[in-house]
């Protein structure tokens, strides 16, 4: 863990104490009654603006307490100071409920002078007061979402660094930096055994985006499943899928991977959250292939599994490539229009990624005859098989 040279960027972290004792203010409050000012000396101060009433605050507020908690472990001599935006002091007590740290007694005056003086102009804000190289404080509410107390000092090169490792992650994955944790180098399966990730060394891995909750995550998983039986039961054990779960709770993981055959990050581990930053998840499901040598193979593999299914194993470029070349002569070899005897109009050849067939009442994919009057589709097998009844 980087570590920081308090003496070489240090801004008084005590004028704040000062500031506050010029204020009459006697004392800072935790949970637990009154604590004096001095209990601060030495300390590394951080200021913490927030407000019970706001959403995003108290959503924070778990991460915030995450990292207090852990960087207090490492040996740093933390301290935050809450300073709210709370009109009511109700909310200010309600809040003040939910955070271990410190905090200034209730006083809409003197926060609003507190929150001019350090220029807050947004919450939640979070001010550390020893550091001149600071990451801009939107962004270090979002640094320390990412990466929880790996983000300390708060500094841009420490981001910068964060970063860098995301990127190496992200372009060159082992499998043990990337799916275990301190503590664990296990995945769950969904009878709850425990499979060490070094039994993935060597596959094609999947790491799948996805939560019990969101309707187009149940249908892909459906997708998803045969194409894994598919593999398992044609190449043998040479695929794998990882769940990352983005459930609410863990009840509904629990629901998820059980209905599932593969494997899964268990719900309570930070890997989960990591793995949605190194692979910038933006949306669900999402699939990311990872090849035997450890390089991503594409970051859209829900795209691949949805066009063609467990073809397109190996999910390398050139096996797409070459499924779209027989997909492309295969569409050469049909005829461009053609008429079928149970439909009035001319149907054009056409490549639609999903339909289903007014004949045979199935789900057809890529080349169908359609008609460009009615909504009407026919799988070039359907066309041939009802013009040869109707010849003979």
């Amino acid at each position: 863990m980087a570590g920081i040279n308090f003496e070489a960027k240090h801004i008084d972290s005590h004028d704040v104490l000062k500031i506050l004792a010029a204020e009459g203010v006697e004392y800072l409050l935790s949970c637990e009654g009154k604590v004096p000012l001095s209990e601060c000396d030495g300390k590394v101060i951080c200021l913490f603006f927030s407000a019970n009433w706001c959403r995003p605050c108290r959503a924070f507020v778990p991460r915030l307490v995450e990292l207090y908690e852990t960087l207090r472990k490492r040996g740093i001599n933390l301290e935050i100071i809450f300073v709210s935006f709370d009109r009511e002091e109700d909310g200010f007590n309600e809040h003040l409920k939910s955070m271990p740290w410190l905090a200034v007694p209730f006083d809409v005056n003197l926060h609003r002078r507190l929150i001019d003086r350090y220029q807050v102009d947004q919450i939640p804000s979070f001010i550390p007061l020893y550091s001149e190289d600071l990451i801009v404080e939107k962004n270090l509410i979002e640094c320390i979402e990412d990466y929880g107390a790996d983000a300390f000092p708060f500094t841009r090169k420490r981001h910068e660094e964060l970063k860098a490792i995301d990127k190496r992650k992200r372009e060159e994955a082992n499998l043990e930096e990337l799916l275990a944790h301190e503590g664990r180098d296990f995945l769950i399966s969904g009878d709850d055994r425990k499979v060490p990730v070094s039994e993935l060394a060597g596959k094609t891995i999947g790491l799948y985006f996805c939560a019990y909750w969101s309707p187009p995550s149940r249908a892909f998983t459906a997708q998803l499943t045969d194409v894994y039986n598919n593999l398992k039961a044609t190449k043998g054990n040479c695929f794998e899928i990882v769940l990352i779960s983005t459930d609410r709770d863990h009840k509904e993981f629990n629901v998820n991977r059980s209905s599932t055959p593969w494997l899964a990050i268990p719900y309570e581990d930070r890997t989960r959250h990591d793995l949605c930053r190194i692979y910038d998840i933006k949306g669900i499901p999402a699939l990311v292939l990872i090849g035997p040598d450890g390089k991503v193979i594409s970051l859209n593999g829900k795209f691949m599994v949805t066009s063609y299914g467990a073809d397109a194993f190996p999910f390398t470029e050139s096996r797409i490539r070459d499924l779209e070349a027989a997909l492309r002569k295969e569409g050469e070899a049909l005829p461009q229009q053609v008429e079928d005897v149970k439909h009035e109009h001319v149907l054009k050849l056409d490549m639609a990624k999903a339909y289903v067939c007014d004949s045979c009442k199935e789900q057809g994919k890529f080349w169908a005859f359609s008609c460009d009057v009615c909504d009407y589709d026919l799988h070039p097998s359907c066309l041939e098989k009802v013009n040869k009844d109707q010849d003979w």
